[in-house]
């Protein structure tokens, strides 16, 4: 191979890079938000099931509101947390247009999944500290404006337990190795988080509010329907060997374009160009679909 060969194939590979790089980057933005959509459809839909089974079939959006008005709020009785990967609920948050399931768990698989109750923590009307973490830029982003809450903003939960309205306090910033904000606390607390500042997870965005109002689900349904729900898993499950052979696949792809447009002499090149830029896109899409989950996590 000559050396004029050689700088010609390290320019392709360099050039390759970029497009991919560049690529990449909205991918993470906006492309991981059609995987989460796909996996809140079908939280929702277990959920919905276990309702039904479990003979209470609440409806999962808080409007019209089904709280008890005035007075202290009905505390919901301590249960077994459901599997990591099930859904425990939604959460309605009307100030930034929050309504979405949460699930159980907030490692990466879950949290690619929607919002996460952080495991070991009181499920959402319980007594105690209940805490929830979400994406701010990925995955659907559910909690890109959380830092628009104000004390007095509103943050409903539709739980197999009854329904729950929590109470903006106030927010805070803190570093993220700062688990004190999750902590075990007295009193019915919601204790939000998020990454800041936009794209970047170098701090930790808190929100805090408190039980205001509740409407518990008849006959303890959900003590009897907990072990019922399933685990759904990510959409795009980490495995190293997948995302190295669509690498493989890209790259042998991008090779064989460059080698089509420089030897035809029959096919259009415009034609050829259109039909390989397609089926490279569609490769890389699916690239970029193993990768993301194998990036270190971040809220």
């Amino acid at each position: 191979m000559s050396l004029t060969s050689i700088r010609v194939l390290i320019g392709r590979v360099v050039l390759t890079s970029g497009i991919l790089v560049l690529l990449f980057i909205p991918y993470l933005l906006w492309g991981t938000g059609l995987m989460t959509a796909r996996s809140q459809q079908v939280l929702r839909t277990e959920l919905h099931s276990v309702l039904r089974r479990s003979g209470s079939d609440p409806p999962l959006s808080p409007t019209p509101r089904h709280v008890v008005p005035g007075g202290a709020p009905k505390v919901a009785s301590d249960v077994t947390a459901p599997p990591i990967g099930s859904p425990i609920g939604t959460i309605h948050i009307p100030a930034i247009g929050l309504s979405m399931v949460v699930v159980e768990g907030t490692g990466t698989a879950q949290l690619e999944l929607g919002p996460g109750h952080y495991r070991g923590t009181p499920l959402p009307g319980e007594a105690g500290n209940v805490a929830v973490a979400g994406h701010r830029t990925t995955y659907l982003h559910p909690f890109y404006n959380l830092n628009d809450l104000v004390p007095g903003d509103t943050v409903d939960f539709t739980t197999l337990q009854g329904f729950f309205d929590y109470r903006v306090t106030g927010s805070q910033v803190v570093s993220p190795s700062d688990v004190s904000v999750v902590a075990p606390k007295p009193g019915e607390q919601l204790t939000l988080t998020t990454c800041t500042p936009l794209y970047s997870a170098s701090q930790r965005l808190v929100v805090h509010a408190v039980l205001e109002a509740s409407s518990l689900a008849p006959h303890g349904a959900a003590v009897d329907s907990n072990a019922g729900l399933r685990p759904v898993a990510s959409s795009a499950p980490r495995s190293w060997p997948t995302a190295i052979g669509w690498a493989i696949a890209v790259a042998l792809l991008t090779s064989a374009i460059w080698y089509g447009l420089r030897r035809t002499r029959r096919t259009p090149r415009w034609l050829l160009a259109v039909g390989g830029a397609v089926a490279w896109l569609a490769v890389v899409a699916l690239f970029f679909q193993a990768v993301a989950p194998l990036l270190p996590a971040s809220y």
